[in-house]
């Protein structure tokens, strides 16, 4: 995928819109040749954001689509699916005449729940009696098994491919973005644009046409509306990547933020610790203080008890005690 990035910043891969320009004008022609020769395209998009864009652009054009799941040896082993999509118009037939070939109301049930699973998986092959002239894909590294199906028998692929992609099995690759709905869309257009076209020999029925448009006119709008598709897929790479880049910077302003907190934080604590420690020492001073008083005036009591206790015994063996005797 290096040949069609322009560049890379921050992760992000940029394609280069040129390239894609360029790709997706070479597909278009293909694809309207393909339309021209009564061939059949298949569409295939499993994934969420290109489920419904598949079902609507390839309904549009007549053409095939897989939508749901891509059944293993869809093209490989045809002919068993083939009796599957038998199964689906018998099961129809079933419904609509309302004859089911059952007799209690728990047989009935199993063959309409068979039923609407084969029509989820089914519906936009039912009418696919051959292998498809070629494939149109979204995201063919999700869609890897139809691809090597596809190569295995040679059936042309057409496909839009990400950045992730490998664009060396592509018969027709065109870069760009397969996650947006609306790339999607936009691509899935602009190839039901070229079947129509091709169908009709070079021109482009509008409902509102009453004359018609000669070849000519009909290359110029569409170059156009090709160069507005692409300006607006470019407008989505652009809006992708300003999203990602004021995230980053969302993000690396919360942690600055969280930084500035965390060192406040600490040095909060610190000082606090200070304090504590300060505070701890003077208590311990005033303990040590209280303790030297306490024993001081533990000595003094002692002292006068003594004296106390000497004066008495003094008193008892001589009699009262003159003022020089005074102790």
């Amino acid at each position: 995928m290096a040949q069609f990035i322009f560049t890379s910043r921050n992760g992000i891969h940029i394609i280069d819109l040129q390239k894609t320009m360029q790709r997706l004008k070479i597909a278009y022609n293909a694809m309207k040749e393909i339309a021209e020769e009564n061939g059949k395209v298949l569409f295939v998009g499993t994934k969420k954001q290109a489920q419904a864009s598949v079902v609507e652009h390839a309904t549009n054009c007549g053409m095939f689509y897989v939508a749901e799941r891509w059944l293993g040896g869809l093209l490989t082993n045809f002919d068993t699916v083939s009796k599957s999509i038998q199964r689906l118009k018998e099961l129809e037939r079933m419904r609509d005449t309302d004859q089911w070939d059952a007799e209690t109301k728990k047989e009935i049930l199993d063959l309409t729940r068979e039923l609407e699973k084969k029509e989820k998986v089914l519906a936009g092959i039912k009418d696919m009696t051959k292998l498809p002239e070629a494939l149109f894909i979204i995201d063919p590294k999700r869609e890897a098994i139809a691809v090597k199906e596809a190569r295995k028998l040679r059936i042309p692929i057409f496909a839009v491919i990400d950045t992730n992609c490998n664009p060396d099995e592509i018969d027709y690759p065109v870069p760009g973005n397969d996650d947006a709905i609306r790339a999607i869309a936009l691509f899935l257009e602009v190839m039901s644009r070229a079947i129509n076209e091709g169908k009709s020999a070079g021109q482009v029925e509008e409902e509102d046409a009453v004359d018609e448009i000669d070849e000519e006119a009909v290359d110029a709008s569409t170059d156009e509306e090709e160069e507005g598709a692409v300006e607006e897929l470019a407008s989505d790479e652009a809006a992708k990547f300003d999203e990602a880049a004021s995230d980053e910077a969302a993000v690396a302003e919360t942690g600055a933020v969280i930084e500035e907190t965390v060192e406040s934080t600490v040095t909060e604590d610190s000082v606090v610790e200070s304090q504590a420690d300060s505070i701890e020492e003077k208590a311990e001073e005033v303990e040590t203080k209280a303790e030297e008083e306490i024993e001081k005036e533990a000595a003094a009591t002692e002292k006068d008890e003594v004296k106390e206790e000497l004066q008495d015994k003094y008193q008892e063996e001589y009699g009262d005690l003159d003022e020089k005797d005074t102790w």
